[in-house]
């Protein structure tokens, strides 16, 4: 008997004889004390049956088997999981905000057409005719002012209804109030808005390319939203600039009543680098440190934790469940349930290449194209072939990462975009641990 090599174990942040022990091939997690813990490190002459139970100690063969097994089970679950396409109508956008990371794409702008989004509506039915699947709208900005737009968003609407297709959006939410009559007509899964923190904050962040404040218009686009009965996922950017401003989002959120509803959801981003130079790099956060800065910032004010709750990697899952997540043998979703198509025919692989000159993967307007070496390299991608992934203990949980930021780095899709799985659980810990 071994060691798993799965096993993920470290100090609960800021204890020092409480550790957790991770293993998400087995499915079990426990808190032991350090005496625990180096009798754990040292019984694999002599196995103790309950770890062994537990797949902490474990036969290398038998692991292996069970390794094939729910991978070929991820597989399988993969199959029938629900596909996101995304449709790009444009990729103008009425937003002069500081860290678009679009600003380097295609500027030449078409009339909006419904002819083309009529062959990606064909396209789709018969690509992915046997798969479920939803449209989601991108950008750029796809609800801007003009009457043209909204045209075209009647007519997509449409569409969408013929085909029994559900439509999520994401949109800067400046006129979404003025959409909501249109969108009513058709199934909404969600629509994704962005606040970057209280009104100023925001403000010079996210101003109209003249310079004028949006904060007004997006909250009376979420306050019509969830009235109309729509679900609203609200996202906060964060970077060092405003991280400090989320503690008074989170009460504007609260006080304005949005967290009490259903309806309403949150999520935080990162402000990073991803193809075009974001402006003054030291503003942006690591993922680790930004995790540690927001440990901090909920254990001054809790009430953050009515607004969003990170995860920690797996650890906010685990406390809410009672158990650990299902391994994860690939975390990107590119080409496999995520695929992002544009106005000027082209496919690509997800929202982190869509528009980006050179990572075409085909078109499907004016006539039907496949990249199929360069699809299938995408599709072949997680942490099997991932070569850095196979000795890694952390790999169930991390997935392999982003594989758009990985070939930004190294030039090739399978290269690790590598999460810091341990420090993450290792404050998640804490914090849900703490909170329960």
């Amino acid at each position: 008997m071994e060691l798993s090599k799965h096993n993920i174990y470290s100090v609960i942040y800021g204890e020092k004889d409480k550790h957790f022990i991770i293993n998400l091939l087995s499915g079990n997690a426990d808190i032991l004390s350090n005496d625990e813990l180096s009798t754990l490190l040292s019984v694999q002459h002599n196995p103790d049956p309950e770890l062994v139970e537990k797949g902490y100690l474990v036969d290398p063969d038998t692991e292996a088997k069970l390794y094939r097994r729910k991978y070929l089970d991820f597989l399988d679950a993969r199959e029938t999981d629900e596909v996101q396409l995304f449709y790009a109508p444009s990729y103008s956008c009425n937003f002069g905000c500081a860290y678009c990371y679009q600003k380097g794409y295609l500027k030449e702008e078409r009339e909006l057409n419904l002819n083309v989004a009529g062959a990606f509506f064909d396209y789709i039915n018969e690509h992915f005719r046997k798969r479920r699947k939803y449209i989601t709208l991108f950008g750029g900005e796809p609800l801007p002012g003009s009457r043209q737009s909204f045209d075209f968003i009647a007519g997509f609407s449409k569409l969408c209804n013929v085909h029994n297709l559900p439509l999520a959006i994401v949109t800067n939410g400046y006129r979404l109030s003025d959409y909501l009559e249109i969108l009513a007509h058709c199934e909404i899964k969600e629509i994704q808005v962005t606040l970057d923190g209280p009104e100023e904050i925001h403000n010079l962040r996210r101003p109209l390319k003249n310079g004028q404040g949006t904060f007004g218009n997006i909250v009376k686009g979420i306050d019509d939203a969830l009235k109309a009965g729509l679900p609203v996922n609200l996202r906060f950017v964060a970077d060092r600039d405003n991280i400090g401003s989320l503690p008074e989002l989170a009460e504007f959120c609260i006080n304005r009543g949005w967290t009490d509803s259903p309806l309403f959801k949150t999520q935080l981003g990162r402000n990073y680098e991803l193809h075009y130079c974001q402006f003054q790099q030291s503003k942006l956060y690591s993922r680790l440190d930004l995790y540690k800065d927001l440990f901090k910032l909920i254990h001054e004010y809790p009430g953050i934790l009515r607004f969003h709750k990170p995860a920690y990697a797996v650890s906010k899952f685990l406390f809410e469940n009672g158990e650990l997540p299902s391994p994860l043998f690939d975390s990107c979703p590119g080409c496999k349930t995520e695929w992002a198509f544009d106005y000027t025919g082209k496919i690509f692989s997800c929202t982190a290449t869509v528009g980006k000159p050179g990572e075409e993967l085909g078109t499907f307007y004016p006539k039907v194209q496949h990249n199929h070496q360069q699809i299938e390299t995408w599709q072949q991608r997680d942490i099997l072939s991932i070569k850095a992934c196979n000795t890694c203990n952390l790999s169930l949980v991390c997935g392999g990462g982003c594989a758009s930021v990985a070939f930004n780095r190294e030039k090739t899709l399978h290269a690790p975009d590598c999460r810091p799985v341990k420090e993450l659980i290792e404050l998640g810990m804490a914090l849900y641990m703490e909170k329960k």
